[in-house]
């Protein structure tokens, strides 16, 4: 019994000393270095005259994180009123222009629409205007008709067919000058005197010089006869009046 005891000891004492051989140096030497760390972590952590020791890295970074977020912010808000100052000046001018051809669509309208009444009422005024040169040919035969008969023999002596047939003519031309005054058509008369008693002057836009004479009564530019009556139609000269010219030089 106690044989055995002792040979069981003595394999446990083989056994032990085989694990030590087979374990590491390293984990040995840790085993080692173990309570020298612990002893210098309890060193560092007493504290030295009394006083705490507080990093300020985390604490400086977190400072300066608000400071370029406030610094990007604000650029951005820059960034944005010039935007928008930019895009207010567009729309400013914008208006501008639409404004100016707004106000040029207007008056080119209103020119248009002016140019075309005029039209208008020319084209109805002068719509008659070669009917109206056609009849003028007629007029003048009225004339020549009632200057073929003399003054002095439509006096008591004359019969009293001839007096009835120049009143007849007479009616007739004023009935007719009367309608064609309702169209705008008058007739004017160069031998008749201007203001003053004083014959009419020449007029190259309503008269026209069929010849030229001398006449110490009268001044250069007088008119001393009338050959034809002239017209107009709605203040236009249709027709110059035909008449001779003083020219005493």
């Amino acid at each position: 019994m106690f044989q055995r005891m002792i040979l069981r000891q003595g394999q446990a004492a083989r056994s032990a000393a085989l694990s030590l051989t087979s374990t590491p140096m390293a984990l040995r030497q840790t085993s080692r270095m173990q309570p020298r760390i612990a002893q210098g972590i309890r060193v560092a952590a007493v504290p030295q005259h009394g006083r705490r020791l507080y990093s300020t890295e985390n604490n400086s970074a977190a400072g300066e994180q608000p400071k370029e977020a406030a610094k990007e912010e604000a650029a951005a808000g820059e960034n944005g009123e010039e935007l928008l100052r930019k895009e207010l000046e567009g729309k400013q001018k914008e208006i501008v222009e639409l404004k100016d051809k707004y106000r040029r669509s207007v008056a080119d309208f209103l020119n248009l629409q002016e140019r075309t009444k005029r039209e208008m009422d020319n084209a109805r005024n002068f719509a008659i205007q070669r009917f109206a040169v056609d009849l003028l040919e007629s007029i003048d035969n009225f004339d020549r008709a009632l200057l073929a008969v003399p003054a002095e023999k439509l006096s008591a002596e004359a019969s009293q067919e001839v007096q009835d047939l120049v009143s007849g003519l007479q009616m007739t031309q004023n009935i007719l000058m009367g309608t064609l005054k309702k169209h705008g058509l008058e007739q004017f008369d160069a031998s008749l005197p201007a203001e003053g008693g004083k014959p009419q002057k020449f007029d190259p836009n309503m008269h026209e010089a069929t010849f030229m004479s001398k006449n110490e009564a009268l001044e250069d530019g007088d008119i001393m006869y009338a050959q034809t009556k002239g017209f107009k139609l709605h203040g236009r000269v249709l027709r110059a009046a035909k008449v001779g010219v003083v020219k005493n030089a």
